[in-house]
């Protein structure tokens, strides 16, 4: 399979990678450029969230966090080398909202690898913005790998 997403040296970012699907029309696009770096055990990912980003209270609408956590989780597992190719799936995804996103500033999730297994990922994370003082979510999650990245015994 063909992967389905490019991935490069982000533009003007020196240290980052631009991920994003190779074909427009799939919902990752909705994001806009998603950037991702590794940093130790954690892999911090940014997007910066427009207006069509916001819900009524001109704040980065709930749904988008939830998007963009989900996508987090991937670009973190591509950062960490543990799925290169192919589709995994989200298993499970709790988050806890704790404050809202400002519009037009980047959002940051910062995601740890827990623990891998042959066939899945356990994750963890914060969804912060500003200096990382502005805390707008925390989660865990669990995601199946693709066929591909897996370690079967």
């Amino acid at each position: 399979m063909d992967d389905p997403f490019s991935d490069a040296p982000a533009p003007g970012q020196p240290g980052w990678r631009e991920w994003k699907p190779t074909d427009p029309t799939r919902f990752n696009a909705v994001m806009g450029p998603v950037v991702y770096r590794a940093e130790g055990a954690i892999v911090r990912v940014r997007m910066t969230p427009g207006r069509e980003h916001s819900n009524v209270r001109d704040a980065v609408h709930g749904g988008v966090t939830l998007a963009f956590i989900d996508i987090a989780l991937f670009a973190a597992a591509r950062a960490s080398g543990t799925i290169t190719t192919g589709t995994g799936v989200t298993l499970g995804l709790e988050t806890q909202f704790i404050g809202e996103g400002a519009i037009g500033e980047p959002i940051e999730a910062q995601v740890e690898l827990l623990r891998e297994t042959g066939r899945l990922l356990f994750l963890r994370g914060l969804v912060v913005q500003g200096d990382g003082d502005r805390r707008i979510a925390a989660f865990s999650a669990m995601i199946r790998k693709p066929p591909s990245a897996r370690k079967d015994p």
